[in-house]
């Protein structure tokens, strides 16, 4: 326990006596800065390797893996943004934090408990910057200044306390203002800080900043090797989803492909100045303009797509490795380095053209799986590389305990404080549950839960369709071929059964629950 100095206890003290305790009444817990993009695949990440590493570098992102610890094996319980978001705050599945999924029909409840309050009431100033997306007001911050529900990339608005107000700017380089404004204030007051700062980019629709507009569009990305995949050998939910670069990806919106100049004001690119906009289109007329006179169809047509989506979205992304950077450099200038915990991380995976999909909701890799890099001066071990099975579930728990702060009986996952020691607990889990609610709605991604091993999948497609999956990923690293009816996995097959169903009554879920949440036209 951290104890201030009471006032009585000074009386006679002289000056340099004075002076001394007035330093001890500092409170010595860590700072914590929790930086988290929105749809940011592990695969984008130049500090995870891959084909994308030398194209797209992120180096300030790299920092912190190279000060710190790099999670490879992260895993999210719902492959969605706010459903994410809201275990993030507390530590408990959707089903326990009553926010399942994006329709917005139950916003996030702010009374429940959540670690920035609990943080709060120990002594942390506490602040929340960017993209909230839970549908209500933030709870448990000093400060909070989030943009309204999905947010715009040119000129967006931004909700206080004090209302609503349109900004002049960029959203990503906002973001980053309105986050060190607040960092120079709290630095000086003698509390440990927590900053929530949370990044819109790369969302969809993908649109770079006035400062990489032309970063890409010259650059040719590789395709990976399962762009054109057919989902033979797996079920009607693969072959049944609406989320592929072929048919669902809009040349315009998405693309920017407009064949009206005036861009409609569902793009936000609308709200763009006149110098925003004269940027804007002495970069993408062009394209267009050649683009139309290609006559592209067909599968060149899906090469041409999968070019222009990875074009805006690492524009994007850049801008966000930007912002990390001068993060780090004001900790470095203001002498705060050394007592500064760093957090990166998405709130899920992103499909890269895997399966031929963009977005998330998946229980396959791509989107399952989510980056975590955590620096710790003094704590973790700088260029750590660590395998073990970990969770957003598990991010409440670790920030309170590296805070000193009691984590909750009730809540669900298990600081990681240990393993950033270098010490994993021995009882470390070996097995993760999933949960997938949204559907119908955007992508017509099938309901489904399921659970992993670090080599195994067992997934459940439960609500208008009864199948199931069984992935082995050592066999099958690109998760092509579902051997849930392969009798040489007739083992291994009733083995996950019991390990699944044990995981649903340790986290309270059950196939009947699960039922009972209708389905719901959903928005995105």
């Amino acid at each position: 326990m951290y104890h201030p100095v009471k006032i009585s206890a000074l009386a006679g003290l002289s000056v340099l006596s004075l002076a001394h305790c007035t330093q001890q009444k500092s409170d010595p817990r860590p700072n914590i800065i929790y930086i988290m993009a929105d749809d940011h695949a592990f695969q984008a990440i130049s500090a995870y390797g891959g084909p994308l590493k030398d194209l797209a570098p992120t180096p300030n992102i790299d920092r912190i893996a190279q000060n710190g610890m790099r999670f490879d094996r992260c895993l999210v319980t719902n492959s969605i943004c706010g459903p994410c978001r809201a275990v993030v705050l507390t530590g408990k599945y959707s089903h326990m934090n009553g926010f399942i999924d994006n329709t917005g029909r139950t916003p996030f409840d702010g009374s429940q408990q959540t670690f920035p309050k609990l943080l709060q009431a120990s002594g942390y100033q506490t602040a929340m910057i960017g993209k909230w997306h839970l549908d209500s007001d933030p709870t448990g911050f000093d400060y909070w200044d989030i943009l309204n529900g999905q947010g715009n990339y040119y000129n967006p608005d931004f909700i206080s306390k004090d209302g609503t107000i349109t900004e002049k700017g960029y959203v990503t380089e906002l973001i980053t203002q309105k986050s060190l404004n607040w960092l120079a204030k709290a630095k000086g007051s003698g509390k440990p800080f927590m900053l929530m700062m949370h990044h819109k980019a790369p969302h969809r629709e993908w649109q770079p900043g006035p400062n990489e507009l032309k970063l890409y569009k010259d650059v040719n990305f590789p395709e990976p090797p399962t762009l054109f995949d057919d989902y033979a050998n797996r079920g009607l939910a693969e072959k049944s989803q609406d989320m592929t670069i072929d048919k669902t990806m809009r040349l315009e919106e998405d693309l920017k492909l407009y064949r009206d100049p005036e861009k409609p004001k569902n793009s936000g690119l609308q709200r763009m100045d006149s110098a925003q906009n004269a940027a804007w289109d002495a970069v993408y007329n062009p394209i267009i303009e050649k683009f139309y006179a290609s006559g592209l169809s067909g599968k060149e047509l899906v090469s041409y797509k999968y070019q222009r989506y990875l074009q805006d979205y690492l524009a994007c992304i850049a801008a966000v490795d930007k912002s990390v950077g001068e993060v780090l450099d004001f900790l470095q200038e203001n002498g705060l380095d050394k007592n500064t915990i760093v957090i990166y991380t998405s709130d899920q995976g992103f499909y890269l053209g895997e399966h031929g999909w963009f977005d998330k909701r998946w229980m396959f890799e791509e989107s399952y799986r989510t980056p975590l890099l955590i620096e710790w001066p003094g704590t973790i071990a700088p260029g750590t590389v660590n395998g073990d099975m970990v969770s957003n579930l598990d991010y409440a728990e670790t920030i309170l305990e590296m805070a000193g702060v009691a984590v909750p009986d009730d809540m669900q996952g298990r600081s990681m404080l240990p393993i950033l020691k270098g010490n994993t607990p021995a009882d470390w889990r070996t097995e993760h549950y999933y949960h997938y609610y949204e559907y119908p709605g955007y992508h017509m991604v099938k309901r489904h839960y399921g659970m992993s091993t670090m080599r195994y999948k067992l997934i459940h497609y439960y609500y208008d369709i009864d199948e199931w999956e069984l992935y082995d990923r050592e066999a099958d690293p690109l998760e092509m071929r579902n051997v849930y009816n392969d009798p040489a996995y007739d083992s291994i097959k009733a083995e996950l059964h019991i390990q699944l169903d044990s995981l649903m009554k340790k986290y309270q879920d059950s196939d009947s629950l699960a039922r009972t949440y209708l389905p719901v036209e959903s928005v995105q």
